[in-house]
This record gives C-alpha cells, sequence and structure tokens, in this order.
C-alpha cells in the first residue's frame, strides 16, 4: 500500500511512519519543517524512517505546494500537518493557524477528490470539545471550543466532513485526547515536566493542578490511525481516540519523582487563556469501528517518555 503521511517529522506523524514502514508500507512524508519549534529535532525525529527503502521524504508546505503530485499513486492518506498549540493561537498568531489547519486541509481534500484515494485520515484534537457540559464527551455531543487553536481545528474536520458528504471522499477525522509519549513535543506538558526535574528545577504547573486530562499514549494513536486506514467505515466518520486514563495533573507528580528517582518541587503559574479545565472521552465509538482499545497506562506511557527523554541525544546542546 502506497501512504501520503503529511506532517511526517512530527511528535506523531514519526511514529505513524515508521509503524506503516514496519508493516511493509510505503511511505511518501510530506514535512515543512516549519519553527513552532527546533526542526532539528524534527529531522531527528524522522531520521530512523529515512533509512528505511520505502521511505520518500517531500518538504513541502501544503498552503503552496502542489497536491497533485504528491498524490500520485498514493492508495490512503493520513493528514497529520498542522499547526499545533493552544497557548500561542491567539492574536497575531491565528492567521498561521487558519493557514497550516484550514487552508492546508481544504487544499488536501480538493486535490483528493479528483484522485483514487481509498481513505483520508484526519488527525483532528479533543480541543473541539472545549469545556464541556458532561464526561466522558462522545462523538455526538456539541463542539464548543474554547480556543482559537480548537476552532481551526474543528473548521477543518468540518471540511472534510463536507466533501465526504458532497464528493464521497472517504474521509475519516479522530479526535486525539491529550497524546504523550517518546518525542512529544518541548512544549508539551510531560516533556517540560520531566526536563524540570532532570535540570532540577520546579515543574511549571498552570493554574491549581486539579485539571483533570485524558491521556493518551502516540504509540495507541498510531494504532488507531493506521486501523482508520483501513476499517470499513462510512465516509465523513468521526471518532474519539482517548486512552482513559483520565487523571488531575497533580495526581501524575508521585509517578515523575518515582521514574526520576527523587521528589520534584512544583511552581504553580497563571492558568492560559485557552486551556480547558477538563478532557475526557468516549473511545465506544473506535473501539465498535476501528476494533481498538487503548493498551498502554499512564505509568508505563510515562515510564518510557521518561526513558526516551533521558537516553536521547542532546538538540543543539539542549
Amino acid at each position: 500500500m502506497q501512504t501520503l503521511v503529511t506532517g511526517c517529522a512530527g511528535f506523531i506523524g514519526s511514529q505513524l511512519s515508521e509503524t506503516l514502514l514496519d508493516a511493509g508500507h510505503a511511505v511518501r512524508g510530506v514535512d515543512a519543517f516549519t519553527n513552532y519549534y527546533d526542526p532539528a529535532r524534527k529531522r531527528a525525529n524522522v531520521s530512523r524512517a529515512l533509512d528505511a527503502p520505502g521511505f520518500d521524504l517531500v518538504e513541502a508546505d501544503l498552503t503552496s505546494t502542489n497536491i497533485e503530485s504528491l498524490l500520485d499513486g498514493v492508495d490512503v492518506v493520513f493528514h497529520l500537518a498542522g499547526q499545533p498549540g493552544v497557548r500561542v493561537s491567539w492574536s497575531d498568531g491565528f492567521p498561521v493557524y487558519v493557514a497550516q489547519n484550514i487552508l492546508a486541509t481544504q487544499r488536501l481534500l480538493e486535490a483528493a477528490k479528483s484522485h483514487p484515494v481509498s481513505r483520508l485520515v484526519y488527525a483532528s484534537s479533543s480541543s473541539v470539545y472545549g469545556n464541556a457540559d458532561r464526561y466522558p464527551v462522545r462523538e455526538t455531543d456539541l463542539p464548543k471550543p474554547h480556543s482559537p487553536y480548537g476552532v481551526t481545528k474543528l473548521a477543518a474536520e468540518h471540511l472534510c466532513s463536507l466533501y465526504a458528504e458532497n464528493w464521497q471522499l472517504p474521509t475519516v477525522s479522530l479526535r486525539y485526547f491529550s497524546v504523550y509519549g517518546p518525542r512529544q513535543r518541548p512544549d508539551m506538558g510531560f516533556t517540560k515536566f520531566f526536563g524540570a526535574a532532570l535540570a532540577g528545577t520546579p515543574l511549571p504547573i498552570y493554574g491549581t493542578g486539579k485539571q483533570i486530562r485524558d491521556f493518551t499514549y502516540v504509540g495507541d494513536v498510531v494504532a488507531a490511525t493506521v486501523a482508520a486506514g483501513t476499517a470499513d467505515v462510512a465516509p465523513g466518520t468521526v471518532c474519539n481516540v482517548a486512552g482513559g486514563s483520565a487523571v488531575t495533573v497533580e495526581e501524575l507528580f508521585p509517578i515523575i519523582s518515582e521514574l526520576v528517582g527523587h521528589e520534584v518541587p512544583i511552581e504553580h503559574l497563571p492558568a492560559q487563556p485557552g486551556d480547558v479545565f477538563q478532557t475526557g472521552g468516549s473511545s465506544d465509538k473506535a473501539r465498535e469501528l476501528l476494533r481498538w482499545e487503548p493498551k498502554v497506562s499512564i505509568h508505563d506511557g510515562l515510564a518510557a517518555q521518561y526513558e526516551w527523554i533521558s537516553t536521547a541525544a542532546p538538540i543543539n546542546g539542549s
């Protein structure tokens, strides 16, 4: 099977690419290597895939490149490219989110409608729900994004549904919940927590620490994404991909202390605009349609991330 993975050098995209390659599929990987965080980290992420004979790396921006050529011969598209991060999606940062999350997705969908792809899997986000009225949220609950980032992810998801309805494009949108694990971006919580613990500095906690998150291990997310590429589901399907390990942020501290081998101090910082108090999703639909369920516990997942952080080669001296 010939696949296209956009965002192939990212946290999730690089591990998805490796999983597809290990399964014997060909991967055409696309990444713009933007400077949202150090591009050297992304090049390190994709280094293993580059050694595989079935991998072809294309450095391109989906907002401007010729997408028709990227889709040549492709059977399944995994669209993970986009501008991440809630906290910098406000104000002057918003146009980048519109371009990278909405315009790029629309251009990809427009090109895909004239190509015989069997599936286009879109990486959406639990951020589309915002502060929900009930938990765990289900796909039928009303999305109410609490950040500009969430707005752009929902808009792109709606585009996938529209192209499915109007053009019968076989799209599936997966709403990822708080993904963590090896290669997590440097701006994300666990990377910051472990980095602080290793440096002997306080763990930075935004808000009270009582916030609840449904953390999902990256390997489980990759498994769900691969399954969505071939499962027999209707065009326009939307599924939650949630780890089922909803815990408060402060409940993570004993696990982190255990893994690093010492107690870690905490520094409370002001709550950030756009951060929701709780996330938590039902994965019943993914279990039924994708035959998927999360397998990695929060303790085992954090242990894997800590091992990666403590053994990974430094990037640019960091």
